[in-house]
């Protein structure tokens, strides 16, 4: 236990806490920051993994400082640097700074840092700093010629773009002989062990064909990084299997859509991004759907809609097919971005979460959900009873409205009250009583 304490000491001595004096003292280091909140659960998972990429930053000599900024102490300096959430990563250069996107690795954050505190652009000299460079990246992107718009362009992409992949240039020499270009200049990204040749005609905007072209043609796919593949524009087809399931079935889904991402790449890879997703538990709140494992499904991150099989899959021609369907608008695409798709993901996200508080801890549940509900209960019961009672009392003064106040006007009689049990004498006998008085 003390050996683990002095550990955790010894790596937080390589992240510099940082106050408002940082400000002015930045612009003489290039710095990565955490900016975070203490009651953050996201930047207390963080913090150990941010410990140790300043422990490891330190020993290999990085120039790049790594330090921590409480930013709800210092939020006007958090609000200058843009942080909008916690926790932000951001590498400071100067006057730049630069969002960090990735996967909260201590591996993906400092390949990021030596990325962008680098050259924007490095120059490859010889083949064998271009083939060690192959071999050390999976996705990288050369500028091969001189002077030129195309370099300009190429330039303007790269700070934009650092934050994702590396950027080079290099002389037509350096170039493997394997690489066949029809023109110079020219951009090419090398990955899945072959390369791509920008083409502006039918590629468009260099930027937009850099960020499409920055994955590999086949990913193992998970929510963070279907989230960055919606920048793409392409279509996403997914394996969507259980990857602890070993039966043919599953395996045999993924093998398909392995070897189409491989044999088809030059016909769909302008359009299409492959790969497979273990569990369909993050697709599901994705369609709102319950898909059945295992599967294949093909997303349209551009408006949300999707594909769902329409055929079973035997092969690869037959998932080649299937997409070309999609493509020529003779599988029908569900889900959307319509008012009745946003106001059905409203009822499914709060149908989900109030499902997620049960089943997490079903006495906070009841707590959150059912003190308001009898606070409301109660008092719909208080209106209704004071409306009842009100018109109760409305109605006995309504009445005794209707009864005399006072003595009943001239020329109206009222038979005096006779007591219980005597009879009202006839007319007859009144008048014989009289005749004897008279005499």
């Amino acid at each position: 236990m003390n050996v683990f304490l002095l550990d955790l000491a010894f790596c937080k001595g390589h992240v510099e806490d940082l106050d408002d004096s940082f400000k002015e003292s930045r612009k003489d280091d290039i710095w990565l920051v955490d900016f975070y909140a203490p009651w953050c659960g996201h930047c207390k998972k963080l913090e150990p993994i941010w410990n140790e990429v300043g422990l490891e930053m330190k020993s290999i000599g990085s120039p790049v400082k790594v330090g921590k900024m409480d930013a709800t102490s210092y939020s006007s300096i958090a609000s200058e640097f843009g942080v909008r959430g916690y926790p932000t990563i951001k590498l400071l250069k100067g006057d730049l700074a630069y969002n960090y996107r990735g996967p909260r690795t201590k591996d993906d954050i400092i390949e990021f840092a030596h990325r962008v505190s680098g050259a924007l652009i490095r120059p490859l000299p010889s083949q064998q700093m271009f083939e060690h460079m192959q071999k050390r990246h999976r996705v990288f992107f050369v500028y091969i010629g001189g002077e030129s718009p195309l370099k300009e362009k190429y330039i303007d992409a790269a700070s934009e773009l650092i934050v994702y992949t590396y950027f080079f240039s290099a002389s037509e020499e350096v170039v493997p002989a394997y690489v066949t270009l029809k023109e110079m200049p020219a951009v090419l990204v090398f990955k899945d062990e072959t390369y791509f040749v920008y083409d502006e005609y039918e590629d468009g905007d260099l930027s937009s064909w850099i960020n499409r072209e920055r994955f590999q043609n086949y990913l193992t796919m998970d929510g963070f990084l279907l989230y960055e593949l919606g920048d793409t524009g392409k279509l996403l087809a997914i394996a969507v299997i259980d990857e602890k399931n070993t039966s043919v079935e599953h395996t045999r889904l993924k093998s398909i859509i392995q070897e189409v991402a491989r044999d088809y790449r030059d016909q769909f890879h302008r359009d299409f991004q492959f790969g497979h997703m273990d569990g369909n538990d993050y697709i599901n709140t994705l369609l709102m759907d319950e898909l059945k494992l295992p599967t294949v499904v093909v997303l349209n991150t551009s408006n949300q809609q999707y594909f769902l099989l329409d055929r079973q899959i035997k092969n690869a021609e037959d998932m080649v097919q299937f997409i070309n369907n999609i493509l020529d608008g003779t599988v029908h695409a569900q889900g959307g971005d319509s008012i009745l798709q946003r106001l059905k993901r409203i009822v499914f996200d709060a149908k989900s979460t109030v499902v997620s508080i049960f089943r997490s801890s079903p006495l906070m549940g009841c707590f959150l959900f059912g003190l308001p509900l009898g606070v409301i209960s109660i008092m719909c019961y208080g209106i209704c009873t004071a409306d009842a009672d009100g018109g109760y009392i409305e109605e006995r003064y309504e009445v005794s409205k209707s009864e005399p106040d006072g003595p009943e006007p001239e020329g109206e009689s009222q038979e005096p009250p006779q007591p219980r049990g005597a009879a009202l004498p006839a007319p007859q006998e009144a008048k014989d009583v009289l005749e004897k008085k008279k005499d």
